[in-house]
């Protein structure tokens, strides 16, 4: 059997170099020589356990299958973000690559940069399609065509330092409601501890409160009606509400010194190395603060706690909708079928199993949850179950020109630079002009 050697690569112009469309390979004492398919892989991952387990279930794909060589290659979020829409258009476009769905897959998919799925996952009565959870499968589909495979879904909670809630005299369960939340930040400030670790340096970050707060006013039916340009759009008085709730956190001034500079990574650091009480992130928080922390150990796992975004009083959306990803990979037109048949082994129940038990993932995949062991990945998959509205992240579901955006106003009303009114215009300005 040929010894594969795994090409794991974290530079998006070496990977270029390195992806040459076959490799010629010898088997051993065979005297023949045979063509090895290169599957060509794209991910934003850094977390060196989760890439270990990838290389991994690649290793033992390829064992299975000689004529298949997977190359890795993982870029940081940002650097994903700006080199994935050239690679796209060029002869160096990954196979399959990350995704977040919403309306940057559906532009990709408008664009023909992408394969569509519906085919492949439909045949043999829809065996592939049955795999994955309806929604997650739903929510990768656009105009009743498929254009990427589930992967992993989520949801953004608070996550809090216990010892710091404790010696705050601050307590979790009765953060209920939004001015609950501004209490608990008053009183944590008054104790002499920085309340919430805050990004402002990537934005996206920060548009979690806005978003959240315009769910929790507004509610999914003037939320989608704002998203399809009915209605008052944006301009609704529940969606203006919102921005004015969320400058009213600004003003309290919540963040660590420095926020509106500090990239994710650094963010979770501040939270990790205890110097903030609260983060709103992920839902594989607990994994991400400890790598990002200054000892790489952060908060120990019995010291963190998570709730869920609280309601707004008056407000027409439910402490039980939830906002959060929609991950999928999705497949470049010219993948070759042994791309697409390594992906399908790649998102199966039993590969997904094992990402969940490694606490990489809440999966996609039917029935691959009962592999989670992290006790807060598990209080996610069970806020997911419940949730009544799961609504992919804003900057992503509105696309990329009106999610850029979202995230820019998010940041200047928090920063106290733009009023509420100001800023839900300029996000209906760039819905109407797409």
């Amino acid at each position: 059997m040929t010894q594969h050697h795994r090409k794991t690569v974290f530079d998006a112009d070496r990977f270029v170099r390195l992806a040459a469309a076959t490799a010629i390979v010898f088997a051993s004492g065979s005297g023949f020589a045979y063509a090895q398919t290169v599957v060509k892989w794209m991910h934003v991952e850094t977390v060196p356990a989760y890439i270990q387990v990838w290389e991994e279930i690649a290793t033992a794909y390829e064992a299975d299958h000689p004529d298949v060589d997977v190359q890795l290659q993982f870029l940081e979020n940002e650097a994903f973000k700006a080199k994935l829409p050239t690679l796209l258009q060029s002869d160096a476009a990954p196979d399959f690559f990350y995704s977040w769905g919403g309306g940057v897959l559906r532009q990709q998919s408008q664009t023909g940069a992408l394969m569509d799925l519906t085919e492949a996952m439909n045949a043999d009565d829809g065996a592939w399609a049955k795999a994955y959870k309806p929604a997650a499968l739903a929510g990768l589909t656009y105009d009743g065509k498929v254009y990427a495979v589930p992967y992993r879904m989520g949801t953004i909670s608070f996550f809090y330092n216990k010892e710091l809630f404790q010696k705050a005299g601050v307590k979790a369960e009765d953060i209920t409601t939004w001015n609950d939340f501004l209490q608990a930040v008053k009183t944590l400030k008054d104790a002499g501890i920085t309340p919430i670790a805050g990004g402002g340096g990537d934005k996206w970050p920060l548009h979690f409160y806005w978003s959240y707060l315009v769910m929790r006013n507004a509610g999914q039916e003037v939320f989608d009606k704002a998203k399809n340009n009915e209605g008052e759009g944006f301009l609704d008085p529940a969606i203006v509400k919102a921005g004015e709730q969320l400058a009213e956190l600004g003003k309290l001034e919540p963040f660590q010194g420095g926020y509106l500079g500090a990239t994710w990574p650094q963010t979770l650091g501040v939270f990790g190395d205890g110097k903030a009480a609260i983060l709103l992130g992920f839902e594989h928080t607990e994994a991400n603060q400890r790598n990002n922390a200054g000892d790489g150990k952060g908060l120990a796992p019995e010291n963190i706690g998570r709730f869920p975004f609280p309601v707004v009083e008056g407000g027409a959306g439910l402490v039980t909708d939830t906002l959060g990803g929609l991950n999928g990979w999705a497949v470049t037109k010219n993948a070759s079928p042994a791309a697409v048949e390594f992906l399908r082994f790649l998102t199966s129940p039993e590969q997904e199993r094992k990402m969940a038990a490694a606490g990489m993932i809440i999966p996609a995949a039917v029935g691959a949850e009962d592999g989670l062991k992290n006790d807060l990945m598990r209080q996610a998959a069970e806020q997911l179950a419940a949730s009544t509205w799961h609504q992919n992240f804003f900057d992503q579901d509105l696309g990329p020109s009106v999610g850029r955006v979202v995230n820019d106003v998010s940041v200047e009303i928090l920063a106290g630079q733009m009023s509420s009114e100001e800023g839900a215009q300029m996000i209906q300005d760039a819905r109407e002009l797409e």
